[in-house]
């Protein structure tokens, strides 16, 4: 059986989520190649329009003829605003993807794979960025019991925001009544926190990236090295 054969479109901006699936699949034999699409220094509705407008040509800078069994579009925000089906069209007009995946709809699967009725809700976003992420929760039947945002709109900030105020920020959303902890954002440095939260929080703590990561693995039967509650089923579809 041929390794699976992964791609990842990831924000120009992005400094954070190659380094993390590096340890993700450290002991996976998949390729993985990386396609970079430009985005605004700032998070904005302008800066997402144009990433629309330009998935389909950073699709096509992945090496032609090459067939994927999966494509990550790498930005939960931006796959609000956009739309999960019309970023799988865009993304599939450019490249060979069997599968296109992206984190909102990778949180989804994953929340419904825990069978979690509830999250609090961490991003760095602005309010008008944070709302929607939250209300696409809330669409598909998982209630949004709290929520934190750091109203940050530079997206070099947030690859800059500490651990201790990601913890802090965890510890505003966790209560009794959440079932799980969404940490949003491909550019929010959070996997080596993953295992310490969910033992002061004694929950599930998902982030953009480890939940991209275990829908590909999902999608592909690619092993991972997931360090908290979700991982990956133990059956997978043929690849």
């Amino acid at each position: 059986m041929n390794a699976p054969r992964l791609g990842m479109i990831v924000l120009q901006a992005d400094e954070t989520i190659e380094d993390e699936f590096r340890q993700l699949f450290a002991t996976s034999s998949a390729t993985l190649r990386t396609s970079r699409v430009p985005s605004g220094d700032e998070l904005t509705a302008d800066s997402f329009a144009t990433m629309e407008r330009n998935l389909p040509a950073s699709a096509a800078l992945f090496p032609r003829g090459v067939p994927f069994d999966a494509v990550a579009y790498a930005c939960t925000s931006g796959t609000t605003l956009i739309g999960a089906e019309r970023v799988a069209k865009l993304v599939q007009s450019g490249c060979r993807a069997q599968a296109v995946t992206d984190p909102l709809t990778a949180a989804l699967h994953a929340v419904a794979h825990l069978g979690c009725r509830s999250i609090g809700l961490v991003t760095p976003y602005t309010a008008d960025i944070a709302a929607p992420v939250a209300r696409a929760f809330s669409d598909a039947g998982v209630t949004v019991r709290n929520t934190f945002s750091f109203d940050e709109a530079v997206e070099a900030n947030v690859a800059r925001l500490s651990a201790d105020a990601i913890r802090a920020a965890a510890a505003e959303v966790a209560s009794d009544g959440v079932d799980a902890l969404f940490l949003s954002c491909t550019n929010l440095k959070t996997l080596n926190l993953i295992a310490s939260l969910e033992r002061e929080f004694r929950c599930p703590v998902l982030s953009s990236n480890l939940v991209l990561a275990w829908h590909m693995a999902v999608l592909t039967g690619v092993p991972l090295l997931l360090p908290g509650t979700l991982q990956p089923p133990n059956e997978f579809p043929p690849t």
